[in-house]
């Protein structure tokens, strides 16, 4: 009696096409039973060196009846939530806000122009400010990286949201401070 007959049946009983199907479904329920499907790197944390940076942002025509609400919301509460790209960035202190002049050009009569006042009355509840932030990111070799993978660069879209306010502003310098 031969082992394999020519039908490829071991002892002319069990295929074996038949065998290396079940070894093939017995792995399987062995690895689904007693390795779950956890990744290798989910316990792994990147230890990465963040320092300290300061970002400013640009916030354009900030429609607020009175300015000095805000000026306090900034003393008194320190932190404020960012959003990038839709995403929660985590937190960042307002260090200082600086309230910048409306003004409009004025032709003059020997053809020069200046930059003056604006003298609309609408124009006192509109107003451009640059914020400095303060945040800790992992400076990379593309950028600065805050909390939670998000990039910041300089143009980038960012949202400001505190108790009292929630506005949008564009990122105009981004400075590493030494630890």
């Amino acid at each position: 009696m031969k082992i394999i007959d020519s039908k490829g049946r071991l002892f002319g009983k069990l295929s074996l096409l038949d065998l290396a199907a079940a070894c093939v479904i017995l792995l399987v329920v062995v690895g689904v039973f007693f390795f779950p499907g956890t990744p290798l790197t989910s316990n792994l944390v990147a230890q990465t060196k963040q320092q300290p940076i300061e970002v400013q942002v640009l916030v354009r025509g900030l429609s607020i009846a009175n300015y000095e609400v805000l000026a306090e919301a900034f003393k008194t509460e320190k932190q404020a939530d960012i959003v990038i790209r839709n995403q929660p960035a985590g937190k960042v202190s307002v260090l200082n806000s600086e309230v910048l002049p409306r003004t409009t050009t004025v032709p003059q009569p020997d053809g020069t122009v200046k930059a003056l006042n604006d003298p609309r009355p609408e124009i006192v509840m509109i107003r451009d400010l640059i914020l400095t932030l303060g945040s800790k990111a992992e400076v990379t070799s593309t950028g600065f990286v805050l909390s939670g993978s998000k990039k910041i660069k300089i143009g980038s879209s960012i949202q400001l949201q505190g108790n009292i306010y929630d506005f949008s502003g564009t990122v105009i310098a981004i400075n590493a401070k030494e630890s």
